[in-house]
């Protein structure tokens, strides 16, 4: 994650911390149907992100974290092998990175098992944009405000 301020930590109030900057986020898909796999990566790409790799299950996609490190995963919940939940456990052992789960399904229908699982947020298939995945991850760009306040010259 060259380049990237990330901290996995918790800011106060229980809020998970993220970036601090703007640059392109890189990203693995981990989906076992090439069809959202395709669909995911020219989407993604269209939306400025560098997709780094995919992988078809929970087992290559740990692997494929592993070596290309890379700053968020979009993992599926449903995968051949293991589930997505498993694998984000996983992967969050090994690596300092942000997983996305996504499925068809609806968030409601996992209960607590996104949470659980260390995951930093949920995106169903249908409604899968480069912006939701940033909202999931806190990484939105800041305004130049933000990034700079305003000094209060009265204080000086």
């Amino acid at each position: 994650m060259a380049g990237q301020a990330w901290n996995q930590g918790w800011l106060s109030g229980g809020e998970r911390a993220g970036w601090h900057d703007t640059s392109v986020v890189s990203i693995l898909i981990v989906d076992d149907h090439p069809n959202f796999r395709s669909f995911a990566r020219a989407l993604l790409e269209s939306e400025g992100f560098d997709v780094v790799g995919e992988s078809e299950d929970g087992r290559s996609g740990l692997r494929a974290a592993l070596q290309s490190r890379p700053d968020v995963v979009l993992m599926d919940v449903q995968l051949p092998d293991i589930s997505g939940f498993e694998a984000t456990r996983r992967i969050l052992t090994e690596l300092a990175t942000a997983v996305v789960l996504v499925s068809t399904r609806d968030e409601a229908d996992y209960g607590d098992d996104i949470e659980s699982s260390g995951a930093v947020g949920f995106v169903p298939k249908a409604e899968l944009s480069g912006a939701r995945i940033r909202q999931q991850v806190g990484r939105t760009p800041r305004s130049d405000a933000e990034m700079c306040p305003p000094i209060d010259e009265g204080s000086t």
